[in-house]
């Protein structure tokens, strides 16, 4: 019987027979990808001719199809819409592919291929020794330079990070959905605007109950947060919120977290470096966990100094209205709410009737197309995973296809809380010239119509950002492609994308009544930019927060069993943590760090956010649709991919090293 995964996808564009596709093609399908890329690399090795770029390096990155093509499709839907079914393979196929990964790039007798050519004085363009360098670090980082004895140890400690990673995962999405708060009674409902009470309707009928429902999916969260006048239900929701998978229950992940932080630590000494920290830092911009946190500390003291005003103002808006009780975390959201209002005659609940989804992303749309023509395109002949994704064709102001670009926007108890960008194909032009497919996730309330806050226009602005780094891809190699760079610099598409999504002629263009179609007042946009740095000590503590807890977690060197929240309490003690405040994502949750590939380095959205300031004051200079500077960053940022070190693209662009103060300035930390 013939499997959909690994047969040739017939499909307009190539795309994978979602619709075809079940539970139990996965496993041969790996199974067979495995084998076959395994075949590959014995042809490299046991090849009688001497190591040469072309037939070491290029055959290595060539190696790998099937997996190639079945891995991100699994992936997509593990995130996107998983069932029981699809939790217990990825239990399973993840942690295998991981060890094949492993077991490839720490072999001992490819290594010595790898650096014959790398020690070699073969001619190469810029993107083949990058290639070659990017290559050979690859297998130092995964043990190939150790002895047999210590690399059978590091294939072990992958082997078990990776399924312990894998169910940390599961543990956050079986318990985000186990907790519902169920709402029966209007009075229980006081203070919800209609919006949010429509959404709790919605949620309730999709999960088969009558009322109004709310989880601690942050869609669902925060507004509930900020407008619900019950403190005593404000609190459970808090208390859910910042307990999760923190229960002692069967998805508790405190054992899990303490052992992954163990066996990194020990994969790192093996590997030579002090700390998990040192190690992973080695390979990014920033170099070493001191610089990172010298990063961390030029902003933390004045992020405390704004965040213990914004208390004051809190506590003092608690007794104008005659309570009779000291600020806590559960009321910070409410609070500032009501202090927006009076300081700045501003109602959130307001700008949402001018941000319905489509309309919004239509204004993505724009912008790309003002900044480097494209045009986007729907698509409604491919086959889809589910009902709610979308299709677009991306092309060039001539006409010439880009890629693919999908969309999945809204929430569900099949997917993963939060956003992100994905490909199930990434651009290359080696082995065949392939352009990309890609993939926006997100996590809106769905309804009818879709009306979006503030926060999630940036999101989607957020996520369309990585998906022009992705579309936009202009290099050789699959492996460099795209979003392929180091980490700490992958966030800067996507957070310079957010300023435009409240430049006042971008809003003008987008943001419309629903009904009236009228555009947004000017009184509005106004208000928008007048508070843009209004709670933001708390928006930058309740980050750095936990930017400190990832560094302090992956500092440890010890193999001692760790106490999660005695050493949780200890690190933010030790950063002096105001109580009312929590970081933003505490151990037992904090998927980054634990499950989604940002151990050491949730620090690199603030990182990225010193390029992306920077980067826009050359827009803000010259024109934020400047031909010039627009053809300067897709040249030198979105097209380069991985194929060059970040601080020389960056240089290239900006024509010098970035500078923290427009980052300062714009948090209104100056």
């Amino acid at each position: 019987m013939s499997n959909p995964l690994i047969s040739d996808w017939q499909s307009i564009h190539q795309l994978p027979p979602f619709e075809e596709i079940k539970i139990e093609h996965y496993p041969p399908a790996f199974e067979r990808g495995f084998i076959e890329q395994l075949n590959e690399i014995e042809a490299i090795v046991s090849n009688p001719e001497p190591a040469t770029f072309a037939n070491t390096i290029e055959t290595l990155e060539a190696s790998g199809q099937i997996l190639i093509k079945v891995v991100p499709v699994f992936s997509i839907l593990a995130s996107a819409h998983t069932n029981d079914e699809l939790i217990e393979l990825q239990s399973d196929l993840i942690p295998r592919y991981t060890a094949h990964n492993t077991a490839i790039y720490s072999r001992k007798d490819l290594f010595d291929r790898v650096k014959a050519v790398y020690e070699s004085n073969e001619v190469l363009n810029g993107e083949q020794r990058q290639l070659l360098s990017e290559t050979h670090k690859r297998m130092v980082r995964s043990g190939a330079a150790l002895d047999k004895e210590q690399t059978a140890r590091i294939l072990d400690l992958d082997r078990q990070l990776s399924r312990l990673q894998t169910q940390y995962g599961q543990n956050v999405l079986k318990d985000t959905n186990q907790y519902e708060l169920r709402i029966s009674s209007e009075k229980d409902l006081d203070g919800l605007p209609q919006s949010i009470r429509d959404n709790a309707a919605r949620e309730a009928e999709e999960r088969g109950h009558s009322g109004f429902l709310f989880t601690i999916s942050r869609s669902s969260f925060t507004p509930f947060m900020q407008f619900s006048s019950r403190r005593d239900l404000r609190e459970q929701m808090w208390r859910a919120y910042t307990q999760c998978a923190n229960n002692d229950n069967e998805y508790d992940n405190k054992s899990i977290a303490r052992q992954i932080v163990q066996l990194r630590a020990k994969r790192a000494k093996l590997l030579g470096y002090e700390s998990h920290a040192a190690y992973v830092l080695d390979n990014c911009m920033a170099s070493t966990p001191s610089k990172v946190n010298q990063l961390l500390d030029r902003l933390w003291e004045p992020a405390k100094e704004k965040v213990r005003a914004e208390v004051d103002a809190l506590q003092q808006q608690i007794q104008d209205e005659g309570g009779n009780f000291a600020i806590e975390p559960w009321d910070w959201w409410y609070y500032t709410e009501k202090v927006r209002q009076k300081e700045f005659n501003f109602d959130s609940e307001l700008l949402k009737p001018y941000f319905e989804l489509g309309n919004v992303r239509d204004g993505a749309f724009s912008v790309a197309n003002k900044l480097f023509g494209l045009q986007f395109e729907r698509v409604d002949q491919v086959q889809t995973y589910h009902e709610d994704v979308e299709a677009y064709e991306v092309k060039e102001a001539d006409g010439a296809l880009v890629g693919l670009f999908f969309t999945d926007y809204f929430m569900r108890p099949s997917k993963q809380g939060g956003a992100w960008m994905n490909a199930v194909r990434s651009q290359r032009q080696f082995g065949g010239v392939e352009y990309p497919v890609v993939f926006n996730t997100c996590n809106f309330p769905k309804g009818s119509p879709t009306l979006l806050g503030t926060d999630e226009v940036r999101t989607l602005f957020h996520e369309f950002g990585h998906a022009l780094h992705g579309l936009l891809s202009h290099v050789t190699y699959g492996s460099l492609s795209g979003t392929s760079v180091k980490r700490d610099f992958v966030e800067l598409p996507s957070q310079i994308m957010e300023h435009w999504a409240v430049e006042p002629a971008v809003l003008r263009s987008f943001a419309r009544h629903h009904i009236t179609g009228e555009i947004i007042p000017d009184e509005l946009i106004d208000k928008i930019l007048e508070s843009s740095t209004f709670n933001q000590g708390f928006a930058t503590t309740e980050y750095l927060a936990a930017s400190y807890l990832d560094m302090k977690w992956h500092e440890v060197t010890t193999s001692d069993e760790i106490p999660v929240e005695e050493f949780e309490s200890s690190a933010m003690k030790g950063i002096d943590l105001i109580e009312k405040i929590a970081p933003r994502y505490r151990s037992t949750y904090f998927q980054h760090i634990f499950s989604g590939g940002y151990s050491a380095g949730y620090y690199s959205y603030i990182w990225a956010e010193v390029l992306d300031a920077d980067a826009y004051e050359e827009f803000r200079d010259k024109g934020i649709f400047d031909e010039d500077t627009a053809k300067s960053f897709r040249m030198n940022i979105l097209e380069s991919g991985g194929t060059e070190e970040p601080m020389t693209l960056y240089k290239r662009f900006k024509g010098r090293e970035p500078d923290v103060a427009p980052l300062m300035k714009s948090r209104g930390l100056s």
